[in-house]
């Protein structure tokens, strides 16, 4: 008799897969929308791009930062594997049970609902008016429906196998890189518009925001809260690069291109967030008023609904400028989805394998994927686009995000003193430096959003805490 050898993980992701991975799980609706917050908090172009270079930084200052980590531990599970290493299991538990709960299904769930909601623009039957039932915090109406369908749709194609979920990755997100650089290249050569660059530049550095009808000038130490509190919109915007880590058990030469994936993936989007907001700036004057009638008047601060990129592109397609975003997030959103959705179940498959999450979350189905995990994740998310609040969930997002990266990047620190004799193919560049740099502009941004943004930051703390029973009756449960 022939023993049939159990499903294990295939590598089949190279560098160019990984990378996609990183840029286009970054990648979603953020950029062409949360612009708009921002300079309703900083109140000058030249802040405006200082916040989203902050982010930058930051974001390529983590990702040289975890290269170590994910060299050193090249498994499934990523971010989950380095905690767990670096401190204890419980430290492991919280980062996969926030994570489940809130980062990754309610980051699903906001852009699945970002997708129908842009898919109503194309197709008015979806509309976001239209509810069939309501009782409590509970809504189901087309938008709710197409949100759920675009979820089911792309996990089922990544049950399939992992070439199933790469070949979608990296279609939509050679797609949507397309289209961001005709985006820039058009308005930046049809869109520019010099009265608005004038009116920009008179108060490029000048920080300002409107009180009580009033322009009040912002300095000093109130002019870095509002940079922190700006930094809500970007760093969401620019999450979910860490997202290939949980993918190492499929990475052909993870040691290698791992590292290599999550600051080439960084940089590039770090480069398009960049000049994004460079088209912004030079098609749009920054200051507006929310009475405002035509596009300029209205300006970046109150854009209509925020739609920052439909406004910068009207002067070139008038009418149609909404139809053609719409579509091109509509594009975004279903890449980025796949992105999330993909790496997340790697997470729940590693905890499962240490007894911490639901067993069956543990095994590969027939194309060697956690296929169980991965149905696990949908239902959740789905359940959270029914309920309304996955709005309220990130908002706590970015202050939990922060907790672990800060965690993740101490642990390069104490597994060098820990372990100094592991494998570290990569060592993080600029040790100590770029990591301490990282770590205490994080903390600076956590303690803002502490001060400032209580509403945000203590239900994301609460949540993270939430965990430590669930971890000591898990371990007891296991036991039994």
């Amino acid at each position: 008799m022939h023993q049939t050898s159990s499903p294990r993980f295939q590598r089949r992701l190279n560098f160019f897969d990984s990378t996609a991975i990183v840029a286009g799980s970054m990648i979603g609706s953020g950029i062409f929308i949360v612009s708009a917050d921002i300079a309703r908090n900083v109140g000058s172009p030249g802040w405006l791009m200082a916040t989203w270079l902050i982010t930058g930084i930051m974001t390529v200052f983590a990702a040289l930062s975890y290269g170590e980590l994910a060299g050193m531990f090249p498994k499934a599970g990523g971010q989950y594997v380095y905690l767990k290493e670096a401190y204890n299991p419980l430290t492991g538990f919280l980062y996969g049970w926030t994570l489940f709960l809130v980062i990754q299904t309610g980051t699903i769930a906001a852009v699945g609902m970002a997708f129908a909601k842009y898919a109503g623009v194309l197709i008015p039957a979806i509309s976001e008016e239209v509810i069939w039932f309501r009782q409590g915090f509970l809504k189901l109406g087309p938008v709710q429906i197409v949100a759920i369908l675009s979820i089911v749709v792309l996990t089922w194609i990544n049950t399939r196998g992992i070439k199933s979920g790469k070949h979608v990755q990296n279609i939509f997100t050679s797609g949507k890189v397309l289209l961001l650089t005709l985006f820039i290249v058009i308005c930046l050569c049809l869109a520019t518009n010099h009265e608005a660059i004038r009116a920009n530049m008179d108060h490029f550095w000048t920080a300002q925001k409107m009180v009580n009808g009033q322009w009040q000038s912002i300095t000093g130490f109130a002019l870095v809260a509002a940079i922190g509190m700006a930094m809500v919109g970007s760093l969401f915007s620019s999450d979910a690069w860490n997202n290939v880590t949980f993918t190492a058990g499929e990475v052909i030469n993870p040691r290698k291109n791992i590292p290599l994936s999550l600051v080439s993936g960084t940089l590039l989007v770090t480069v398009f967030y960049l000049l994004a907001n460079v088209v912004y700036i030079t098609v749009l004057p920054l200051r507006g008023s929310p009475d405002g009638v035509t596009v300029a008047e209205r300006g970046i601060q109150y854009a209509l609904s925020d739609r920052i990129a439909t406004a910068a592109i009207f002067s070139v397609f008038g009418n149609y400028a909404a139809i053609i975003m719409a579509a091109f997030i509509v594009i975004s959103t279903f890449g980025c989805n796949n992105g999330l959705i993909l790496s997340g179940a790697r997470v729940y498959y590693a905890m499962a394998h240490d007894g911490m999450f639901f067993h069956h979350a543990g095994k590969l189905n027939s194309h060697s994927v956690p296929a169980n995990g991965l149905i696990f994740q949908s239902v959740w998310a789905c359940l959270l686009c029914l309920s309304g609040t996955y709005g309220q969930l990130l908002d706590y997002v970015v202050f939990a995000v922060l907790i672990f990266y800060v965690l993740t990047i101490t642990g390069i620190f104490i597994l060098r003193k820990k372990r100094p004799e592991a494998r570290r193919p990569y060592r993080a560049i600029g040790y100590p430096v770029i990591p301490v740099v990282y770590i205490l502009s994080a903390l600076l941004i956590m303690g803002i959003l502490l001060i400032y943004k209580p509403a945000y930051t203590w239900p994301g703390l609460l949540i993270v805490v939430a965990g430590i029973p669930v971890y000591f009756l898990w371990r007891k449960r296991g036991k039994k």
